[in-house]
């Protein structure tokens, strides 16, 4: 078996798992790390192998990069604690090529690593390709890493009474400016949005938001299309400039061409097309989850949040489980249930909606709304601590009438 870079000092030029069905999950996100540690639970006693593939021993917790990014300090999770107890082998590198045919995945450039089954968990980062001087100019919230380099400047820009932008209104980028503001109450942030933010909540909490932007002094601009990021300021599609000490991107999502590249089906993004128990429609071996798939359901295509993806890889590990027995399987089924939202560490507002990520009657907000989002935040790692023992659900709905049909 595989052996981590901390048991041996360098890998093995070709790592092996001779005995028994050999499992190769990729990626060690959200989806990429429940997968593992349920399906090691669920096929203990079968001789099953499993590999966890990730070029950082961290495990990130994508939920909260908005705290680091306004200069918090969070918890430093290694991968290799987290898997302790499991019998999962964690291989810290960077897959760089799949062969489908020849079932093996290439690491770091040169290692191989062969596989019976793989779970392609790796996820989406922000793009920040599209407009030019994105990728030179902004920040992202991709990593702890570059994260922490944005607090570094905003302590910066906040000397100086600067001016910060976050340029895109969804949930992310309105998590942000509000952290930022709350944290950093002497700057001048303003948030960019194509669109309304909070376009998708209900009229009452879209209200409390809007509300919140203002108590904290963010300066919003909706309709704001932005057509270039220069060193010192945000360039819009009207021709106007607005200042910017420090940009931050969010918005735009790309994903890994690792498997168009390796002649998976994937669609027009990369998302590999899945079948109704998220199984690639290629390569059946291959089980594809969280923001790596293009899961559809009755109802219409799941985004990529933790929401979804979870649900995504308890049914993969249970239907991985189920065929290593020889067992049927099952389709998968998932509604959605909420849309919760941080506001800075002291507001926040709920959202709770139908299946198809409409908004539903009720909303939270205030102290009872910040606890449940913290809830929200730290039930991944709740979820893995407990999975190592028992099967923990994740799935709060399964859209009911809504996914009892498949897609067409």
């Amino acid at each position: 078996m595989g052996v981590t870079d901390t048991e041996a000092g360098a890998r093995p030029r070709e790592i092996e798992m001779n005995n028994g069905h050999r499992i190769v999950v990729l990626g060690a996100g959200y989806t990429g790390m429940f997968s593992a540690i349920r399906l090691a639970h669920r096929t203990r006693r079968t001789g099953v192998r499993i590999t966890l593939v990730n070029p950082s021993s961290r495990f990130v917790e994508r939920l909260r990069m908005h705290q680091i990014a306004a200069g918090q300090e969070l918890a430093d999770h290694q991968i290799p604690d987290l898997l302790a107890g499991t019998g999962v082998t964690f291989v810290q590198g960077t897959a760089t090529a799949i062969d489908p045919e020849a079932r093996q995945i290439t690491v770091d450039g040169t290692e191989t690593l062969g596989y019976d089954t793989l779970v392609y968990a790796l996820g989406s980062s922000t793009d920040t390709g599209k407009v030019p001087g994105a990728d030179t100019h902004a920040f992202t919230l991709n990593n702890p890493e570059i994260a922490g380099r944005f607090a570094a400047r905003l302590t910066e820009v906040a000397a100086s009474g600067g001016t910060v932008t976050v340029c895109g209104g969804g949930l992310t980028g309105i998590e942000a400016a509000t952290e930022i503001a709350e944290s950093h109450p002497g700057l001048d942030v303003t948030l960019l949005s194509l669109d309304e933010p909070g376009g998708m909540m209900g009229a009452k909490a879209r209200a409390y938001l809007y509300r919140a932007l203002d108590r904290l002094g963010v300066t919003l601009e909706t309709g704001a299309r932005v057509t270039k990021v220069l060193p010192d300021a945000v360039e819009l599609a009207d021709g106007r400039l607005v200042r910017s000490d420090a940009c931050l991107w969010t918005t735009g999502v790309k994903v890994s061409p690792l498997a168009a590249a390796a002649g998976i089906a994937t669609d027009e993004r990369g998302l590999i097309l899945v079948d109704a128990t998220l199984r690639s429609v290629s390569h059946s071996e291959i089980h594809a989850i969280g923001d790596a798939a293009a899961v559809r359901l009755a109802w219409g295509q799941i985004h990529g949040t933790c929401q979804s993806g979870l649900p995504t890889a308890q049914h993969t590990a249970d239907t991985i489980a189920r065929l290593v027995r020889g067992k049927a399987v099952k389709p998968f089924r998932f509604g959605y249930f909420h849309q919760p939202v941080s506001l800075g560490r002291r507001d926040a507002v709920i959202q709770f909606t139908k299946a198809d990520d409409t908004p539903g009657r009720m909303h939270l907000t205030g102290r009872s709304a910040v606890a449940y989002k913290e809830m929200v935040s730290a039930s991944p790692l709740t979820t893995y601590r407990f999975s190592k023992r028992m099967n923990v659900t994740t799935i709060v709905s399964k859209g009911g009438r809504a996914t009892r049909e498949p897609a067409l």
